[in-house]
């Protein structure tokens, strides 16, 4: 079937990104395969996450990445049914299994699936604790994962900060590195850690060639603090994370 609501929404970003005159830098992509399953995994610092690294993707060739996403964001009116038409993957978090079994088989029928293995977005903009699903998801579909970071697309829109959609001229940065293919030996907790030690490489590469520098001290926020920013440390960032959670659970 066809994709009709995909190219939409893409040349509406790209259109919104040259409004912007965003300063997007891909870094190796060379390694998007050109055909054939993938399990692209990012790292998630911002609500936009999915944009940039679909935009990875496509630009490198023109693959379309079926995004797994908790189910709050396909009951929204309005991007509900954008993201059934593009066909991204539900997740209920109470039972991940439905949303398992579909992205197992969007793999094998030759799609790129996106995931975000931190599941949440890091307060810190380090990378936090990955769950092992994306190399399970590999393993099961026999397809190679696709280890990618992010690094810019905080400034304009995260997790504790006003959204400014309207900021020009941020350099965004989107590193691709090299497929990890795995083997019939390899174990998942194995492979999480090598993907999770090439996606520190690729934000370290990033961070470090990022053009942009605070124009003060109140524009620190959006540098980790082992780089002189006041972002939280990972651990504060993980306890405020387990705060938010209580709270939401003391809500339900």
């Amino acid at each position: 079937m066809a994709d009709l609501v995909y190219p939409p929404v893409i040349g509406a970003a790209l259109t919104a990104f040259r409004a912007l005159d965003l300063k997007i830098e891909i870094v190796g992509a060379e390694n998007v395969p050109r055909q054939g399953g993938a399990v692209l995994v990012s790292n998630h610092i911002s609500y936009l996450d999915f944009l940039f690294a679909g935009l990875g993707a496509f630009k490198s060739g023109k693959r379309m990445t079926r995004f797994m996403a908790k189910d709050d964001v396909f009951k929204h009116r309005i991007s509900g049914p954008l993201m059934r038409g593009m066909k991204h993957i539900s997740v209920d978090r109470s039972d991940g299994q439905p949303a398992y079994d579909e992205a197992v088989r969007a793999l094998r029928a030759g799609e790129v699936v996106g995931v975000f293995p931190e599941a949440t977005i890091s307060r810190s903009f380090m990378l936090k604790k990955f769950k092992t699903g994306a190399a399970r998801m590999a393993a099961d579909a026999q397809v190679p994962l696709l280890p990618m970071a992010l690094w810019g697309t905080q400034r304009l829109w995260t997790k504790g900060r006003p959204k400014n959609l309207t900021r020009r001229h941020t350099p965004v940065a989107i590193y691709i590195g090299e497929p990890i293919t795995l083997t019939e030996k390899d174990r998942p907790v194995m492979v999480t850690r090598r993907l999770r030690a090439a996606m520190t490489d690729l934000l370290e590469r990033a961070q470090r060639a990022y053009p942009d520098a605070p124009s003060g001290p109140d524009d620190r926020w959006w540098l980790p603090a082992a780089l002189g920013g006041t972002a939280p440390t990972p651990e504060v960032a993980e306890a405020e994370d387990e705060a938010a959670a209580a709270r939401r659970s003391e809500g339900a």
